[in-house]
């Protein structure tokens, strides 16, 4: 059995689901994560609600994993890699894991130095301090500005729905899933849950903390549009891990 992610369209930036794209959602007070190499912040690429793990073993996401959290997942594209974003320990992308309580978007870092400005700003800007997300407060007025967001988002927000494929293999699954539905395998976001499908070989990162190996969460295509995809080195794949008991969290891609 292979679970399938598809792209289901257009969502609100700020949704609190399975999504690729859009804004990060964290506890107040989280900060935009910075790439440890070049210092610059990071690109924000999906948010992956771990409940939904249960779709995998055939529950209702309704059980104990329904208090899990959220995976959110960044990688540096300040100099498409120089910084090594494909590495798990390069420190050239993040995965962090979040509690579900308190959720909401982290504050777009400014240009300029102008998110060292003083707190009220952002609450000024609507996007800070509980209030709600709105997607014209991200829009600059000047073209420099304009530049920074792309970036830091990706230009597109897409649901993932989830469908299931008796094969195992994910190519396989991926393949049959078009021809039953019709539609093309672009639409197939990636996959949640099961065996990672490596391009290369086997990189399960082990946890920083514990040193046991990760458990797979999910594995991401770079996406169906070339203008808003995600950038995995042109036809690549990304495949995220977490270890619960440690709250960890790793990302890494292949090509």
């Amino acid at each position: 059995m292979t679970t399938l992610m598809i792209d289901s369209g257009p969502i609100d930036a700020d949704a609190p689901v399975t999504r690729v794209g859009g804004v990060p959602l964290a506890p107040e007070g989280t900060a935009w994560p910075c790439c440890s190499s070049c210092d610059g912040p990071m690109q924000f690429l999906a948010q992956i609600v771990l409940a939904d793990l249960d779709s995998d073993d055939g529950g209702s996401g309704s059980g104990p994993s329904a208090q899990r959290g959220v995976l959110a997942l960044f990688a540096c594209q300040n100099d498409p890699g120089a910084c090594e974003d494909w590495d798990a320990s390069s420190g050239g992308n993040r995965a962090l894991v979040f509690p579900l309580d308190g959720l909401q978007p982290i504050p777009l870092p400014r240009p300029d130095g102008k998110d060292a400005e003083d707190a009220d700003d952002a609450e000024e800007d609507g996007y800070g301090h509980g209030n709600a997300f709105d997607q014209d407060e991200y829009d600059h007025e000047d073209d420099d500005e304009d530049d920074d967001e792309g970036v830091l988002l990706l230009g597109a927000t897409r649901a993932v729905g989830l469908d299931q494929e008796g094969d195992p293999d994910y190519g396989r699954a991926r393949a049959a899933w078009a021809a039953r539905t019709g539609n093309a395998t672009s639409a197939v976001l990636g996959q949640l849950g099961g065996r990672p499908d490596w391009l290369q070989f086997d990189e399960t990162p082990s946890c920083s903390s514990c040193a046991r190996p990760m458990s797979f969460v999910a594995q991401l295509q770079e996406g169906p549009d070339p203008i808003t995809a995600m950038n995995f080195g042109g036809g690549g794949r990304a495949y995220a891990f977490v270890c619960e008991p440690c709250a960890g969290a790793a990302f890494l891609w292949q090509c």
